[in-house]
């Protein structure tokens, strides 16, 4: 008996994907007929239901992986820039929860199970950072949006965390693609304010762009400043620290030379050489460079990683061997 509920649920998982599947070759193959005069001939002959029409349209274009820009511009150009913006951040709310759910049903259970390493700690630096995530995607598109709705599904963020951030989110990124489709269908008609609109679209534009840049930069963690005299002592003390010297390997055995014990990696392939850093997770790490420059960049780096017990050497080898501190050639 316990079986049957089983085999059942796994039937409709698999055609749920195979219509999903089919959903989006179609979808991608006839794409060129999805078009802004095909949209607005629908929307136009639909009369009082066309909001809900176009809202259902966007829903459905953002799970099936269909360029949310075009619906964002068509919005603004039939509906306006108020109701415009609510139909278009309502339709694209309701497609990536939408995707959301179906990537949470058929495979979030399984991805659980079967990962590890490096992509379960991907998945637990986002499950840690919630709703807060969500927010940061959806205000600085580091992903595309279709693409990244079905994969925050396969974490455990909670839906009404995501609806919420997603809604919220992308209001000043929607509002400024809503109001420039209204300027270019002002344009068009050949109203006579036209040139204040286009200022005022220009300017929620610039603000959609750097809003994303002034909120990933509040998001850099502050990395903790050593000096060497600190680190010196440090060493002395026999304090528990790793010294990740950031130059490269002819840097590191040249005149200036080392500190004992240091470990070598050039910042250029910190990237790729992260898992080495795996079993110092949970100790300190003094980042030292020639200067500063590769330190900084190399602690965000390994902040982003999830290494949270960082420290940048000031003035790295420079001024450990002004102040005549061992080194190992």
């Amino acid at each position: 008996m316990e079986k049957q509920p089983a085999n059942r649920n796994k039937i409709l998982r698999i055609s749920l994907l195979v219509l999903l599947a089919i959903g989006i070759t179609l979808a991608i193959t006839y794409r060129d007929l999805f078009n802004e005069e095909a949209l607005t001939q629908w929307v136009n002959n639909a009369g009082a239901a066309a909001p809900v029409l176009f809202i259902i349209i966007y829903a459905l274009a953002a799970v099936l992986f269909l360029p949310g820009s075009l619906l964002t511009l068509a919005g603004g150009a039939l509906f306006g820039p108020v109701w415009g913006t609510l139909y278009n951040l309502t339709g694209a709310t309701i497609g990536a929860t939408l995707s959301f759910l179906v990537s949470r049903y058929l495979a979030a259970d399984w991805v659980t199970q079967k990962t590890g390493g490096r992509l379960k700690q991907l998945i637990d630096g986002v499950e840690n950072e919630g709703w807060r995530f969500v927010a940061f995607t959806r205000l600085v598109p580091v992903f595309p949006f279709n693409l990244l709705n079905y994969a925050l599904g396969l974490t455990r963020i909670p839906l009404l965390h995501y609806v919420l951030a997603t809604f919220i989110c992308m209001f000043p990124g929607g509002l400024a693609y809503t109001y420039l489709g209204y300027v270019g269908r002002e344009a068009l008609s050949g109203d006579e304010a036209v040139i204040q609109k286009i200022l005022l679209a220009l300017a929620l534009l610039a603000v959609a762009i750097f809003l994303p840049r002034f909120i990933k930069r509040l998001r850099q963690p502050s990395i903790p400043l050593l000096t060497v005299d600190e680190l010196r002592q440090r060493l002395a003390d026999g304090t528990e620290t790793l010294v990740l010297d950031m130059r490269s390997a002819d840097e590191f055995s040249g005149e200036l030379g080392h500190i004992k014990d240091a470990m070598n990696i050039p910042v250029e392939s910190l990237r790729k050489q992260l898992q080495q850093l795996d079993a110092f997770r949970n100790q300190p790490i003094a980042i030292i460079c020639h200067t500063d420059r590769r330190s900084k960049h190399a602690a965000q780096l390994l902040a982003g990683a999830g290494f949270t017990r960082l420290a940048i050497v000031t003035g790295g080898m420079v001024k450990w061997h002004q102040h005549d501190f061992p080194v190992e050639a």
